[in-house]
């Protein structure tokens, strides 16, 4: 299979430096504040962005290193297959967080509910839209039991390196 590569085309400025007490989902990050820099051959690429509320960022998990078919994810006690968590070590470090867009000033984005390290490289962004999205009845898994703890969920730094 052909290598697929790809170029970062901004960064994330949080106040999270290492895993550890990070928040693990955007939910989890509630009101929290940080920036995102778009490089400047991409600002072109915001115009129109500003009138959303929410943005998905797919961004590279630069601190993740290596992976395991099976985790045992934060919260919960059992091992699950690891494509049905959302644990950051991967087999391509690929992540996506929904946030909610405040403003942008220039080549800067200002965001609330962040679950993002500081240096975070970000590969995309898309603006989020809940009529894309699934109508019907969702499923949750496992998590349909565990997801009362969001709030309380802070990265307890078992999954990096």
């Amino acid at each position: 299979m052909t290598t697929i590569t790809y170029q970062p085309i901004g960064i994330i400025h949080s106040r999270f430096k290492e895993h550890k007490g990070t928040p693990i989902q955007p939910a989890a990050g509630k009101d929290i504040t940080a920036e995102v820099e778009v490089f400047s051959q991409y600002v072109e690429g915001l115009k129109d962005l500003k009138d959303f509320s929410h943005i998905i960022l797919i961004v590279h998990f630069h601190l993740s290193d290596g992976f395991s078919l099976k985790v045992k994810p934060y919260m919960d006690d059992n091992y699950h297959g690891l494509f049905a968590t959302r644990a950051p070590r991967r087999p391509n470090s690929i992540g996506i967080s929904v946030v909610r867009l405040s403003k942008i000033e220039e080549n800067i984005l200002h965001i609330r509910d962040v679950d993002i390290i500081d240096g975070t490289p970000l590969l995309d962004i898309k603006p989020y839209v809940p009529e894309f999205s699934a109508s019907e009845t969702l499923r949750t898994g496992w998590l349909k039991t565990n997801v009362h703890k969001l709030n309380t969920s802070k990265d307890d730094g078992r999954f990096t390196k």
